[in-house]
């Protein structure tokens, strides 16, 4: 559940004082995400989403995600579009926190992708990049993996079921960084593209949302969260990668945008980062949420699994057969 921050009628009429749209006249909390609060606000004709910041997001990072998605909507990306208000501000606050409004998005996500859906996915990922490269903004990857250090340092392994792992997670880390690339083609990326935050309509492709870990990085780093993310089917309690999944999404992606030779080359390393960095944050969620917090704790075992699986892959082949 996320919604941390509680509103009000009072807060609905600040609102429409402050953006010139249709006057709000219901809201609703929305129960998805872990990030933020969100809530569905409903005019006589028209639908937005309110967002209000909690502390895990930066305060000065803010406009950098809402001038993306305004620029993002600008190139035909579909995504959610930030409203400036009457003062030309993205930004206001309620209940003393920063929040925006940002356009309703149609459709909704998908519980299973099929190879289709994967092929598109990857042709839309690759008009982000190419329209992404057009964009000039900055934001450093706070999720990037030599940002990664103090996080693994923050979890507690006192848990009987995570007693063994330090030792594995200290030398895949080590491991990831020394073999890190660099100098891939780079730009900036959605950087959390889950199945929930990609939305469908009548099974075709609508658009994408939740561009709060958006970051420049290389392009081919969100193939490899995407990988993770995206191409492996859960059989009971076991994960398996699924390569006509991978195979789709890569090729929908080459439709629109070539990879090079090097980016190819380096894959294999970029999946078990993506891996890592996943699997470190659900640690640490699971390891220091209080177990009264109202947050669905995903499971960390998911990621434990899919890094040995990255571990025994090598080549960008062993991804395709």
């Amino acid at each position: 559940m996320a919604v941390y921050t509680k509103i009000n009628k009072k807060d609905i009429s600040y609102i429409n004082k402050k953006f010139e749209v249709d006057k709000i006249i219901k809201f609703k909390g929305i129960k998805q995400g872990i990030e933020n609060t969100n809530y569905l606000l409903k005019s006589k004709n028209s639908k937005f989403i309110l967002t209000i910041f909690e502390k895990r997001v930066s305060q000065k990072e803010i406009p950098f995600f809402m001038k993306l998605m305004d620029k993002l909507n600008n190139f035909k990306i579909n995504c959610p579009k930030p409203l400036k208000n009457k003062s030309g501000n993205y930004l206001i606050k309620i209940k003393n926190k920063t929040a925006c409004i940002v356009s309703f998005l149609k459709g909704k996500d998908k519980k299973k992708l099929n190879l289709k859906n994967c092929y598109d996915i990857g042709k839309l990922i690759a008009q982000m990049h190419l329209s992404s490269k057009k964009i000039k903004l900055f934001r450093k990857n706070s999720m990037g993996i030599k940002n990664l250090n103090p996080l693994l340092n923050s979890i507690k392994f006192k848990s009987k079921r995570f007693i063994n792992l330090e030792k594995f997670l200290r030398n895949n880390f080590k491991d990831i960084k020394k073999e890190w690339p660099a100098g891939l083609p780079n730009g900036i990326i959605h950087g959390d593209l889950f199945i929930d935050n990609i939305f469908f309509k009548n099974n075709k492709l609508s658009g994408i949302i939740d561009f709060y870990f958006a970051a420049n990085d290389y392009f081919m780093y969100e193939i490899a969260i995407c990988i993770n993310a995206l191409c492996f089917d859960k059989k009971k309690s076991k994960f398996l990668i699924n390569k006509n999944k991978v195979k789709n999404l890569i090729k929908g992606y080459e439709s629109i945008k070539k990879t090079s030779k090097k980016e190819k080359k380096s894959l294999n390393i970029l999946c078990r980062g993506a891996a890592m960095r996943y699997f470190l944050t659900r640690l640490y969620d699971y390891t220091n949420t209080p177990k009264t917090a109202l947050i669905k704790i995903k499971d960390p075992g998911e990621y434990y699994q899919k890094l040995i699986i990255h571990n025994n892959f090598k080549t960008y082949e062993d991804y395709l057969k």
